[in-house]
């Protein structure tokens, strides 16, 4: 079964500063029938204008994946990090026990992400960042692992059973992905329009997905899009 999540049907918030748009309740957004899928919890659309950002403030107990489309986030944190994420580098926080950050658009250009919020297996962890580049050339025209519970290909470490896949596909192009029996899986489209399995979907877009095994997601015109394969 396969359920669309239009991108016109999320939360909206407008600050001036910041743009969000929220695919499950989030902040003074709420709706009982989206609090979430399976252990993913958040997934905000964000646009920061330039030399704004979010001061420091607390996170807990929520595995925290920031994924640039456009310009970069400088970040500062209470375990004594700090960087710059830029558009092809996805960044994994585990706030666990605690911890503060600070996300800055440094730039004078807008800043366009996408920050996503995964339940994890477990309370009480240690506070930790990773950070990693995926190329372009990794990510066209095939699904790319960028997390994963054990790190594979060189993927991010996330705690909890969930595989994150990034593609970009060109006009045309199209991805498939094998989802294992009894697994389910969420599509977040980041940008661009096509099909996934026929049905047609658009940047915003999110399609939860149950009782499937062959997912295709084809684009007729150049998209970005994140696929969450979940227990």
């Amino acid at each position: 079964m396969i359920a669309i999540r239009p991108s016109e049907a999320r939360g909206h918030a407008n600050h001036g500063w910041l743009d969000s748009h929220h695919t499950f309740s989030f902040a003074s957004y709420y709706d009982p029938d989206f609090m979430g899928f399976r252990a993913l919890r958040v997934i905000n659309e964000d646009r920061v204008a330039p030399h704004e950002g979010f001061d420091t403030h607390p996170h807990r107990d929520m595995e925290i994946i920031t994924y640039p489309l456009s310009g970069a986030i400088a970040h500062h944190d209470s375990t004594g990090g700090t960087g710059l994420l830029r558009a092809g580098e996805v960044q994994r926080m585990t706030a666990g026990t605690g911890v503060l950050h600070s996300e800055m658009n440094g730039a004078d250009e807008n800043l366009h992400f996408l920050q996503i919020w995964i339940i994890p297996d477990r309370r009480g962890l240690t506070p930790s960042y990773e950070q990693k580049a995926f190329p372009e050339a990794e990510r066209q025209g095939r699904w790319r692992v960028v997390a994963s519970p054990d790190a594979r290909d060189g993927s991010l470490t996330v705690h909890q059973d969930v595989l994150l896949h990034a593609t970009l596909l060109g006009k045309g192009e199209q991805a498939s992905y094998t989802l294992a029996p009894g697994r389910h899986a969420w599509l977040q489209v980041a940008r661009g329009k096509g099909t996934f399995n026929g049905v047609e979907v658009k940047a915003g877009d999110g399609v939860a997905v149950t009782e499937e095994s062959q997912l295709v997601l084809s684009a007729t015109e150049p998209m970005e899009a994140l696929l969450f394969d979940l227990a």
